[in-house]
């Protein structure tokens, strides 16, 4: 049944495909929305400067800036819009990260459109969509009080290559998923190791698996 509420929501994806699927299930399912799109950075800059939105939602990963930067430039200069964050990557490995960035929810690519549909209606009321398996990672945190770990010494690009990095991609693969230059990722993963201390790829991986980031 269609939703007789007014808004506009934003769709941030590099894939045209994706973002004609996201399109058709908002649309079936309310009544009165309208979607506009981007894809890339620059983009979304120039569609939040021409319009007001209700709610964005955003890929993790994009060309250019990289999903989790520009969820920060977002909330620099629109503070008050919500944005959904939308990843191919399990919620272990990046949902703490972008909910303390200000994202009002973060939601898996693979999740069932009832979902999707569940958290633009949630952060429409002004709250916060906080899945199961969030609120399972949210509360381990609280109980552990951990301290902060290597990983977040690390900008969001960096992390977003070390976690490629620990699931065995190359550096060439890395540049080809992040549209980067392979001398840029060879860079940025000089830095990771630097500062987080660990000698190679293979370190990288143990620390992942050690502090359960990989599925």
């Amino acid at each position: 049944m269609k939703i007789n509420k007014q808004f506009k929501v934003l769709l941030a994806d590099d894939h045209k495909i994706v973002r004609h699927g996201l399109k058709k299930i908002l649309e079936d399912e309310f009544s009165e929305v309208t979607v506009g799109e981007a894809s890339r950075d620059t983009e979304i800059l120039e569609q939040l400067n021409k319009s007001d939105w209700d709610i964005v939602i955003l890929d993790i990963n994009m060309p250019g800036k990289s999903g989790l930067e520009i969820l920060k430039d977002i909330k620099a200069t629109h503070p008050k819009l919500p944005v959904l964050i939308l990843s191919m990557y399990p919620e272990e490995q990046f949902a703490l990260r972008v909910m303390k960035s200000g994202a009002s929810g973060y939601l898996r690519k693979d999740s069932a459109p009832e979902e999707l549909v569940d958290a633009v209606k949630e952060i429409l009321e002004g709250r916060k969509y906080i899945s199961p398996n969030v609120m399972d990672i949210l509360s381990d945190v609280v109980k552990k009080d951990r301290s902060i770990e290597l990983s977040e010494l690390l900008s969001d690009r960096e992390y977003e290559i070390f976690m490629l990095i620990a699931q065995g991609k190359t550096v060439s693969e890395i540049a080809e998923i992040l549209s980067l230059s392979v001398k840029t990722v060879s860079t940025h993963r000089t830095h990771i190791l630097e500062k987080t201390r660990l000698k190679n790829n293979a370190d990288i991986v143990m620390y992942a698996v050690r502090n359960k980031l990989l599925q």
